[in-house]
């Protein structure tokens, strides 16, 4: 059997048309993805240090901008660093490990000058919980530290990873409203954990639900000790220093950027205050090894847990469970955050090396004893508002933090608990969506102003972990049912005249009267036995059988039925056909010869940038049932096809080939010249419509050719094209 006898045989056995048109092809689609490899290779390997795309140029100008920059975040990391350890229930110089890594490492990776990483609130809540869990199932073998460095270098190769194979578009399935909601809840679960610190007030769990902690803290209000005098009052200096400086902002515009530093270092200048008065008060008043409020006391200097990470099966078995919710949280709020800052400053951020980013400085962080770090939003708008003009501002920041750890860990010791946790609520305040942000989700979207509502209710009355859970889930229930119960309607035309000149157009709008469009407005439907339809999202299997059932449903209702059913007797009648109506056969006859003969369906793909093999198959179901119901060949147009790959789909359908009724001349539009070939501009669309296309064949193949191939006729290059192809071959076939 020759080869040319094999290939016949498999295409009767595959059932490969024989006559076919040019699709898309698969090996060119192939070819094109491994076209080059050395270069895409070379090309990937440099987008992984984004700094040697800018260090080169680096001047004196930026060098000024960043040494501001880095100097003002350093001065407000140090304590919040030590604060955000305290929440993580870790000691404070954990948190200035993470801050050191991670300003200094980002740089190297990073795509946005503008963010800051190191430890957050959220994410210093969630590693309490995590060591919580872990504690309570694996009591007596890990230690606090051992857990959250664990979880730093986990976390951190999962993110890396996603980084590196270029999956950071799965961050985009989260939406804004569902983040924020989240974060709303989780500053108000974290500053419900700290007002028990402030006041001074023990004898509770601050890591449990926070409905259970604001109950526990209003109950323990009796038992405030004299940690709330230092707490209330660095609160209170922290709100009146910042609103003061605002107004102050506002009277005097020209001394605003002095205002600006002023207020940056309020977080310093409260700790300092707080930190000498607690020196004075409590210096000469231990009593049983005990000072009359809590502090923080000895704070190691340099890096005294420099060490590879504990990494077993043990602790990887206990920190399964928390993994997820660690990771999501790792990586949603820190590209959230470069996000706004690079839409607010005018540059692009890359997702996916963004991941890198944190994923690699995570990593290496755990070895250094840091526990999990990200973007923070409050220090990256204070470096945004700074001056910052690169990443190489987290160096000079790094700086800082070196001199903390080994030249103002003794100065630490005074610092009061009360004055961080201070710190912290004045912090996550910012975190809270504001009520004009709430009040735009309801009016933009109140489906996913619920999804705003859900995740912060979950959050306060179960748990972070939940509230995240909550958070994804939403998002994704009504992103699938956007996709599965999409939007559709039947168009009309109507005829727009230019204010200032006598030209027209024609657009189709809904039939339906809606808000979109003005009511008063004529609406003109198609030609009797032309039907044009809109959908208003991909065309994929989730939501094919909704089309299907409009399309074909319509059709029944409004258009004639071929057959003549009168006298056919009920026996001979499908099952599913309930007879005559009410009025009889005859009476429901006349009816339907009343009805118009349906020839065409026009379907707007103007929304449709995929389709699939259910959707194909769809489409062909609905051909068959409205070919069965007008007992005749019905024309199915289709305007604009956005992809090769639709085009490629519905030809294997069946659609967009054959012979078609329409005498509507094709669109034209003018070829560019090459050699062999005239070009005359003063040739245009209307010279050849004024004209028989057989007499100026010859001047067609020149200088203009089809927008659409001739050989899918029923491809249209917009909607307007596709409706008069459809209602030219209704006259046609009326004459």
């Amino acid at each position: 059997m020759s080869l040319s006898s094999v290939k016949r045989l498999g295409k009767r056995i595959v059932d490969h048309p024989e006559e076919t048109v040019p699709v898309a092809s698969v090996t060119e689609w192939v070819g094109n993805l491994t076209s080059n490899p050395v270069q895409r290779v070379k090309e990937y390997l440099i987008s992984l240090f984004p700094i040697f795309g800018w260090i080169t140029r680096y001047n004196l100008g930026w060098l000024t901008g960043d040494v501001i920059a880095g100097l003002t975040v350093g001065m407000v990391v140090v304590p919040q660093g030590m604060s955000y350890a305290q929440i993580a229930t870790l000691a404070p110089e954990y948190g200035l490990y993470s801050s050191f890594v991670g300003v200094l490492i980002y740089c190297f990776f990073a795509t946005s000058k503008d963010v800051s990483i190191g430890p957050v609130a959220v994410m210093s809540l969630t590693v309490s919980q995590v060591i919580k869990y872990v504690q309570q199932h694996h009591p007596n073998q890990y230690t606090g530290p051992v857990i959250a460095t664990a979880l730093a270098f986990i976390c951190g190769f999962i993110v890396l990873g996603i980084g590196l194979l270029r999956l950071g578009w799965l961050v985009e399935f989260i939406s804004a409203p569902a983040v924020s909601g989240f974060m709303t809840g989780s500053a108000i679960s974290i500053a419900a954990g700290q007002v028990p610190g402030l006041m001074g007030i023990t004898g509770f769990d601050t890591r449990a639900a926070t409905y259970k902690v604001i109950i526990n803290t209003l109950k323990g209000l009796p038992r405030t000790k004299l940690d709330a005098a230092f707490g209330l009052t660095g609160l209170f200096f922290l709100y009146a220093i910042r609103y003061t400086c605002l107004a102050l902002e506002r009277r005097f515009p020209r001394r605003a950027r002095v205002f600006f530093f002023i207020s940056v270092l309020r977080n310093a200048f409260v700790i300092l205050i707080l930190t000498i008065a607690a020196w004075l008060y409590c210096r000469h008043r231990k009593v049983g090894g005990k000072y009359p409020i809590k502090i923080l006391l000895t704070v190691p200097s340099g890096f005294k847990h420099v060490k590879q990470p504990t990494i077993n099966s043990g602790i990887l078995s206990a920190l399964a469970p928390k993994l997820p919710v660690a990771t999501i949280i790792l990586l949603l709020e820190h590209i959230a955050i470069s996000k706004s800052f690079g839409r607010l400053n005018g540059y692009k951020i890359d997702p996916n090396q963004e991941l890198i980013a944190i994923g690699v400085t995570n990593t290496v962080g755990s070895c250094f004893g840091a526990y999990p770090a990200t973007g923070s939003f409050s220090r990256s708008a204070l470096k945004s508002k700074s001056g910052v003009r690169t990443p190489l501002a987290g160096v000079v920041t790094a700086i800082v933090v070196i001199v903390a750890l080994y030249g103002l860990t003794s100065a630490f010791f005074w610092i009061p608990t009360a004055g961080l946790s201070a710190i912290i609520i004045h912090a996550v305040a910012d975190l809270v969506a504001s009520p004009a942000q709430v009040y735009s989700y309801w009016r933009v979207s109140p489906l996913e102003f619920l999804i705003w509502v859900a995740a912060v209710l979950v959050t306060v009355f179960s748990s972070i972990e939940n509230g995240i859970y909550t958070s994804i889930a939403a998002s994704l229930a009504l992103l699938l049912i956007r996709v599965a119960r999409p939007r559709g309607s039947f168009l009309g035309k109507v005829t727009i005249r230019s204010s200032d000149s006598d030209t027209q157009r024609e657009v189709f709008v809904s039939l339906i009267k809606d808000n979109v469009t003005n009511p008063h407005v004529k609406v003109v439907p198609p030609s009797p036995g032309v039907l044009v339809y809109r959908f208003e999202e991909s065309y994929l299997y989730p939501n094919v059988s909704i089309a299907n059932g409009v399309l074909v449903d319509y059709v029944k209702a409004n258009l004639r039925r071929g057959k003549d059913m009168t006298n056919v007797k009920l026996s001979d009648r499908p099952w599913n056909d309930p007879g005559p109506g009410r009025h009889g056969g005859e009476a429901d006859q006349v009816v339907n010869q009343r009805k118009p003969i349906l020839h065409a369906i026009v379907l707007d793909f103007s929304s449709v940038s995929h389709i699939d093999t259910t959707a194909v198959q769809t489409l062909i179901d609905t051909r068959t049932e409205v070919e069965k119901w007008a007992d005749h060949p019905v024309e199915f147009h289709f305007a604009p096809i956005l992809s090769p790959w639709i085009r490629r789909a519905l030809v294997a359908g069946g659609f967009g080939i054959g012979l078609s009724s329409t005498r509507a001349i094709p669109d034209f539009a003018a070829v560019v010249p090459h050699e062999g070939r005239s070009f005359k501009e003063t040739d245009s669309r209307d010279d050849l419509e004024s004209a028989d296309i057989k007499k100026n064949s010859d001047v067609v193949a020149s200088e203009f050719e089809p927008v659409v191939p001739v050989d899918t006729p029923f491809f249209h290059i917009d909607l307007t094209a596709a409706v008069r192809a459809a209602e030219s071959g209704v006259k046609n076939g009326n004459s």
